[in-house]
């Protein structure tokens, strides 16, 4: 292996602030500091696991090397880049683009720098290989990250100078219609490994005539960042969030130590990884959920167009006032809403979930609003499908689209807004696409037993038990725009976008901390609610020198936006 040099600037700024913190607490140790690892250590560890330790390189990069490229298909395919241990979806979490210079490193790009892209990368295969990473990285003090499938949208599991552990190869299955924990029987369950995707977990339930609570894209790990943010889902309203059926976790902890979690052992911990943020507590190695017996369902898709935005606003306000018509099933929506880029209107695309629901059940269900919607001026009704199966198949995806630059911006909104003021939505959508938005994506995936299983004691937000709709605002852009205009743009949630939405949501609203703003100036209440002081006294129990530092975590507060030194 041969080593990554660092930017000048980011080594400088490392070595003159070593031994500055008021807490003592030096920077991490990055190559040329005095502490790094030489050589022969890296040497040493690769031996220990196995030969798993690989260089780690932006994808623009893995693709130029490769013999023949990647295909437009390949890198697009987050199956595929999750094959490339530099590689994250969001091809600008890739990107050093804070750094002093930038360091970028392009899709056919004439230049390529190592941005934010781990140095090195542990392909860990078993349980030993992790606990050897966290304590190698603990010992030589190194920057840590954790990526299962890189399915994230803040650039969590990613950092300049770090060394990354790469779950995707724990992959395991397990069912068992009788999981216990302590003496208690909770009954039926799957053990999954951190790297399981969730179109693999929908193909084994269906084979195991069972369904898990889980995510509708494809490379999302349940056991990964998805659980420890809360993991909503089309089965929410049905059976709770992602967090509220877990039972255990496998997890190596900052001492290097294998600890079992759950409400018995290891309690306060258990509390932490169900709600309290990706990414800050260990390397999990595996989670158990509760199953459910399978079901079939319908699955709906409708496009509706809108000439301008004004007609979209009043198709907004009119969604809004049906929001509530998919409660008696306990159903869920993703009500999606893109621009077009070569001209005023736009469209939205309902994509609903209607458990236990026959095709004939469904159209009932939506038709009083696509009735409305049809007689509004200036909307057309583009396409209609109802497609009756296991629920399993509705939610199995084969692949997810990546390899584009996303930043996302969220906040939970709740079901009191749109009772009491469904008009303000369309308000908020129309100065939302007046200001320029590109994407307004919404998903009805709160409410129901989300909101029933308040009463659960774990770190989820309680802003996800009033709420009714989780509201997402996504801004991309290309390569090729200059270094101004792409920082406005990953900055136009925060600027532009929040002061609007906060009409709808309320100025002290929550979001879903997995899929946000990274930048969130007060992520300890936006994301953690009152659980936030909880989290840090058990942040400290378990991670006292802050191995586990992610952006917008509990304790990345007391650390630069690169966790490398402490402020």
């Amino acid at each position: 292996m041969k080593s990554t040099a660092p930017s000048a600037a980011l080594l400088l700024c490392v070595l003159s602030r070593q031994g500055h913190a008021a807490s003592g607490r030096q920077c991490r140790n990055v190559p040329g500091s005095p502490g790094y690892p030489d050589a022969a250590a890296w040497n040493a560890f690769n031996e220990t696991i196995a030969g798993r330790l690989v260089n780690a390189v932006p994808s623009a990069k893995f693709c130029a090397d490769r013999l023949g490229g990647c295909t437009d298909v390949e890198w697009s395919s987050a199956l595929f880049r999750n094959t490339i241990p530099g590689a994250m979806n969001g091809v600008n979490w890739e990107q050093g683009y804070d750094l002093f210079p930038p360091s970028l490193c392009y899709r056919n790009g004439t230049t390529c720098g190592q941005g934010d892209v781990p140095l090195y990368s542990a392909e860990v295969e078993t349980v030993a290989d992790v606990q050897a990473a966290v304590k190698f990285a603990s010992t030589y003090d190194l920057r840590l990250v954790i990526k299962s499938s890189g399915h994230d949208s803040l650039g969590r599991s990613t950092a300049p100078q770090s060394l990354r552990i790469h779950t995707s190869k724990l992959n395991s299955i397990s069912f068992t219609g009788n999981f216990f924990v302590g003496t208690q029987d909770m009954g039926a369950a799957v053990t999954v490994g951190s790297g399981v995707h969730m179109n693999d977990l929908y193909q084994q339930g269906k084979a195991n005539g069972r369904i898990t609570v889980g995510a509708t894209a494809a490379t999302v790990c349940a056991a990964g960042g998805y659980v420890q943010g809360a993991g909503h889902s089309a089965l929410a309203p049905t059976f709770g969030l992602g967090a509220d059926n877990v039972f255990e976790f496998l997890i190596v902890v900052a001492s290097g130590e294998l600890i079992q979690v759950n409400n018995v052992t290891n309690s306060d911990l258990f509390y932490a990884l169900r709600g309290g943020g990706a990414g800050s507590w260990g390397v999990i190695v595996s989670a158990t959920f509760r199953t459910f017996p399978t079901f079939n369902s319908t699955g709906s898709v409708i496009t509706l167009a809108a000439t301008d935005n004004t007609a979209m606003a009043a198709l907004a306000t009119l969604h809004a006032e049906h929001i509530f018509d998919l409660d008696a099933t306990r159903s869920a929506q993703y009500f999606y809403l893109f621009r077009d880029p070569t001209s005023a209107g736009s469209t939205m695309t309902l994509t609903s979930f209607l458990i236990n629901q026959t095709v004939a059940q469904s159209e009932a269900i939506l038709a009083p609003f696509l009735t409305a919607a049809q007689a509004l001026p200036n909307i057309t009704v583009v396409s209609s499908t109802y497609t009756f199966a296991l629920i399993n198949d509705l939610l199995f995806m084969a692949d997810d689209s990546a390899g584009v630059n996303l930043v996302v911006g969220s906040r939970l909104i709740p079901a009191a807004a749109y009772k009491n003021s469904p008009e303000m939505v369309g308000k908020v959508y129309q100065q939302l696409l007046d200001s320029g938005a590109q994407a307004i994506l919404g998903n009805l995936v709160a409410g129901g037993q989300v909101a029933d299983n308040a009463y659960i004691d774990s770190a989820v937000t309680p802003a996800w038990r009033t709420a009714k709709t989780h509201i997402i605002l996504a801004n991309e852009w290309l390569d090729s725009i200059p270094l101004d205009q792409i920082n406005a743009r990953r900055s136009l949630f925060k600027t532009t976008q929040l002061p609007i939405l906060e009409q709808l949501s309320g100025p002290d609203a929550g979001a879903y901390s997995n899929e946000a703003d990274v930048m969130e100036v007060d992520f300890q209440t936006t994301f953690f609610g009152p659980n936030y002081g909880k989290l840090t006294a058990i942040k400290s129990k378990y991670d006292p020198e802050d191995l586990f530092i992610v952006g917008a975590g509990v304790g990345s507060e007391r650390w630069d936006e690169w966790g490398l030194c402490p402020v």
